[in-house]
């Protein structure tokens, strides 16, 4: 008879922030504050694509950034300097929120005043797509230079989102191997029911769609106009 036990360490914490999850899901259903998990790899463009959204936005909707980085508070001075509120959250060298977390960051942010809060997630294109933060939607971003065979390579990135946003588009006549008809089929191999959005942080194409389908999801959770 063996004298030891094997535990399932890693389900039992997923299976526990996964009730966290859900019962911080609820929270910000019964406030009306709508949360997006934005993720992406380093370099993607999340935060670029923010400061964009926010000067479009911020006198349509009350709206905050959960600026998620192993250190360093560059990207929440960025998006302060916007017109956001901005928190800074440092993970400890970890590559990945998760529901606990979250709920710290928003109970100092002070969230339940909000419509809209966005969650910049650490850049990264595997820990964060195996922590459900509690957010009500997920986003990710894939930029042109990276390829359009990502969704075959990270698959849980891309079956876990709401919608996927094809940054950079700007620069498809330099990465010439890109293909937009290739890429939409990766990713629909992978998620066959997310928006899948072409877009340029950089010059706006693709914004309106990307901002149309924010703000009704944010209606559509709140239950109000935004």
């Amino acid at each position: 008879m063996s004298d030891y036990r094997i535990i399932e360490v890693k389900q039992d914490v997923l299976a526990d922030n996964d009730r966290a999850a859900e019962a911080l899901r609820r929270e910000l259903k019964d406030q009306k504050t709508f949360l997006l998990n934005l993720m992406s790899s380093p370099g993607a463009g999340k935060t670029t694509t923010l400061v964009r959204t926010i000067m479009d936005l911020k006198d349509r909707v009350r709206m905050g950034v959960m600026e998620a980085d192993i250190d360093s508070d560059v990207d929440a001075r960025t998006i302060a300097n916007a017109g956001a509120k901005a928190i800074q959250l440092h993970t400890g060298g970890m590559c990945h929120l998760d529901a606990a977390m979250t709920r710290q960051g928003l109970m100092e942010f002070g969230a339940a005043d909000m419509d809209l809060v966005i969650l910049e997630n650490v850049g990264n294109l595997v820990c964060p797509a195996e922590f459900d933060t509690g957010a009500v939607k997920n986003a990710m971003i894939l930029s042109v230079p990276e390829g359009d065979d990502k969704p075959l390579k990270y698959p849980l990135m891309f079956e876990i989102c709401d919608a996927v946003l094809i940054n950079k588009c700007d620069t498809l006549s330099v990465f010439d191997d890109f293909s937009r008809e290739r890429v939409v089929q990766n990713i629909r191999l992978r998620n066959p029911r997310c928006e899948i959005i072409f877009l340029s942080a950089k010059t706006g194409e693709g914004f309106q769609a990307w901002e149309d389908w924010l703000m009704a999801q944010v209606t559509a959770h709140n239950g109000k106009e935004a």
